[in-house]
């Protein structure tokens, strides 16, 4: 399967995403930029901040699976639901998404008193964490990639974004989907992140060819921990990528 054929499934596993993105995490918010944030922040410890993917949300990705309560055990747990999702607003203008969204995260630990966190994303959650990292690098303990890879500046994949169309079916503005194309970094970018990074990735997942293999490419140094019969909407769910995503956080906290 080449390239071209991976995209076409990758979009295949889009558009099979159930349009729950309206399913918030239903907890506090806070206006930055003139967009509602919807957040929530429990436990003590280290700070976490969890990051969910496109068409998701913080009780999709993190609370329904368990990941919430079993993290907020041993650390200070930080969701957010972003623009275009969940409980948070859902402007149609550009300028809500893309890069924005980062600095949203940024925002979030700002108002939480937060200087630093380790920083956990799943899918589009993925991409945000690692362009976090390369922008807000002062900000970042580490990072757990999950889901995803790299995502190149000026590559394939970035132009692939920047022309997805938004479904009709969906409340996810069109202006959130091209905007994950501003997610993506150059290779000097990803070279210097110096933060720990971990991947988790399901063995079944098209991310590995679109956007792991890359990232191995380029960074050998990061470890990546494959969850076996692992799909991209079904690994997050699973008990072994609970129990690597634990792992990550535990080797990793201060």
């Amino acid at each position: 399967m080449d390239l071209r054929q991976h995209i076409v499934l990758l979009v295949a596993v889009l558009l099979a995403l159930p349009l729950t993105a309206d399913i918030g995490c239903g907890a506090e918010s806070v206006k930055v930029d003139g967009v509602r944030i919807a957040f929530s922040s429990e436990g003590s410890g280290d700070p976490v901040v969890l990051i969910h993917g496109l068409h998701s949300s913080t009780e999709l990705n993190w609370r329904n699976p368990g990941i919430i309560k079993k993290l907020a055990q041993n650390y200070r747990v930080i969701c957010l639901d972003l623009p275009g999702h969940g409980d948070s607003d859902k402007p149609e203008s550009k300028d809500a998404y893309g890069l924005q969204m980062v600095h949203h995260v940024a925002k979030i630990m700002e108002h939480l008193k937060v200087r630093k966190a380790h920083i956990v994303g799943y899918s589009l959650g993925g991409l945000v964490a690692l362009k976090f990292d390369a922008v807000h690098s002062d900000m970042t303990l580490s990072v757990t990639l999950c889901g995803m890879g790299w995502m190149k500046s000026g590559g394939l994949l970035q132009r692939f974004w920047n022309n997805m169309a938004g479904r009709e079916s969906s409340r996810i503005p069109e202006a959130c989907v091209n905007g994950i194309s501003e997610l993506a970094l150059s290779e000097t970018e990803l070279n210097a992140i110096s933060q720990p990074v971990t991947v988790i990735v399901g063995s079944d997942d098209p991310v590995n060819r679109l956007y792991l293999k890359p990232l191995q490419a380029a960074r050998p140094d990061w470890p990546v921990v494959e969850i076996s019969g692992g799909r991209h909407l079904t690994t997050i769910r699973m008990s072994e990528f609970h129990t690597a995503l634990f792992n990550s956080l535990n080797e990793k906290k201060k």
